[in-house]
């Protein structure tokens, strides 16, 4: 694949070139990029693109929103526009052949963002059908746009030998057509005659006519020809680049991001907070709106008055991420501690880094805190109680962990099940829902997000609706309670 890049380039692009590149929002991405660009627009144009496909995934697998549907559409255009992509919603919203340099540039981010993400997702099997599944959805989802004089400059462009069969071989079979499909208005669509293999899916549904080895879709229809054939080239292209890696990445620059990519976090990273939590709110707020990654943690440590290093680094920088200043977290960490030690020794073992978390010492970096994904990827070992606990955790402890919260069974199962599955964000979004007693089904990606959403919720700054006909009055009246009330005996079975 031959895609250069290059620290600066002070060569731009005119329009006219992008015009003749890109002369369409939809894209059947047969060309590779040719241009430079700076490592850092490769770095951006890529997790762009992974924000896109992740918002599809997240309708479907955490709303549990039908595909294609309005309500599926309308949730992937809204959060597609929160996270800064308007761009990638209008190729989405309104696509056609427009020229203008807004149209023009969306199209080139779009194409060459693409090719990038083929490079990072054809290492695996998994990696490959994800990527494929997703890029299918988003091509449908362009499709289904476009007005019908789109779709035929689409054809043109891309060298598509379909036409519509004339009026009077439709008006032969219109009967059959009005059995066949499922549309009202069959008279004012144009029908489609191709070979029946190409749409085995309509075929599968009993969506068409078929007569002599032919199939008779209508338009709106004809994404089913399309998807199928772009399904096999991308199948096709990503073993191609599978096979060029070695050469690709000999730039030590793309190594690393290349590799990792399907790993990187692509949202807030909570390095700067506004709002300051006095640290004596902590032990209610942690029953109340701590992701079950913190909350065990902060249970561990009230517990046994110390963590080892990987949870001083997970549980440190979540509260820093929540507004607990410096001053309060050295006061924090050091009133716990000195139960087990003399102040002495935490102060030459232990209150150096956290300073250093907060940037006053060492390379005075602003260290973020930790995202999902690097928590759940983090190795844990015996004796250690920071990472996922939906991963990292027994099934049957976090069984136990969920009943002494007062979790409902239903709730309870369900967490469990997607735990064992392997779907760890998921589950932690179960969690939430049976916490709050919600039905938000919110796609938690940081456990400062999950925290901070909680806090939404509580003061009442995000409106929902109460699940209905619930039995988890218990979960309220473990909320109620102050961390001092928990079996801290318990918690040490919990965490053997």
């Amino acid at each position: 694949m031959d895609l250069k890049i290059k620290r600066k380039s002070t060569r731009t692009t005119h329009s006219s070139n992008l015009l003749e590149n890109y002369p369409h929002d939809l894209q059947m991405y047969k060309v590779p990029p040719t241009e430079n660009i700076r490592i850092h627009e490769f770095e951006t144009l890529a997790l762009e693109r992974l924000t896109l496909l992740r918002c599809l995934a997240t309708a479907t697998t955490l709303k549990g929103l039908r595909i294609y549907s309005n309500e599926w559409r309308e949730f992937v255009l809204n959060e597609l526009r929160s996270q800064g992509l308007k761009y990638y919603a209008n190729l989405c919203d309104i696509s056609g052949f427009g020229t203008s340099e807004s149209d023009l540039h969306a199209r080139r981010k779009d194409h060459i963002g693409h090719f990038i993400l083929r490079l990072a997702y054809c290492r695996t099997e998994e990696l490959r059908r994800w990527f494929v599944a997703r890029e299918l959805e988003l091509f449908k989802l362009r499709f289904m746009t476009m007005k019908s004089d789109a779709v035929v400059e689409f054809f043109k462009i891309n060298k598509l030998c379909y036409t519509n069969i004339s009026e009077e071989e439709k008006n032969e079979i219109i009967g059959c057509l009005r059995e066949s499909t499922m549309h009202q208005k069959v008279d004012s669509l144009k029908f489609y005659k191709v070979k029946f293999y190409e749409v085995l899916d309509l075929v599968k549904c009993r969506k068409v006519y078929i007569q002599g080895g032919y199939a008779y879709i209508p338009d709106k229809d004809f994404i089913s020809v399309l998807s199928a054939q772009y399904r096999i080239h991308l199948k096709q292209s990503l073993v191609v680049a599978c096979h060029h890696l070695g050469e690709i990445e000999q730039d030590e620059r793309l190594v690393g991001l290349l590799k990792g990519l399907h790993q990187s976090y692509s949202g807030d990273d909570y390095s700067d907070t506004k709002v300051v939590v006095p640290i004596e709110t902590l032990d209610s707020l942690s029953v109340k709106s701590f992701p079950l990654c913190m909350r065990q943690l902060h249970e561990q440590l009230r517990l046994s008055h110390h963590l080892k290093h990987g949870g001083r680094l997970q549980y440190g920088l979540f509260l820093k991420g929540i507004g607990v200043t410096l001053e309060d977290s050295l006061r924090f960490w050091r009133d716990e501690f000195t139960k087990i030690m003399d102040l002495d020794k935490f102060e030459k073992q232990y209150a150096y880094n956290i300073r250093y978390n907060y940037g006053k010492e060492g390379s005075k970096k602003n260290y973020s805190p930790f995202n999902c994904l690097k928590i759940i990827n983090n190795n844990v070992g015996p004796g250690d109680c920071h990472g996922c606990p939906y991963r990292h955790c027994d099934p049957s402890n976090l069984k136990n962990r969920l009943k002494g919260y007062g979790i409902e069974h239903q709730a309870l199962h369900d967490i469990v099940d997607m735990a064992k599955r392997g779907h760890f964000q998921i589950a932690c979004s179960k969690y939430f829902d049976a916490v709050h007693n919600t039905d938000l089904g919110l796609g938690i990606n940081h456990p400062n997000q999950y925290f901070e959403e909680s806090e939404k919720l509580l003061k009442g700054e995000n409106k929902v609706e109460i699940k209905k006909d619930t039995k988890q009055t218990t979960i309220k009246k473990e909320q109620s309670k102050q961390i001092e009330d928990i079996d801290f005996d318990e918690i040490s079975e919990w965490n053997e």
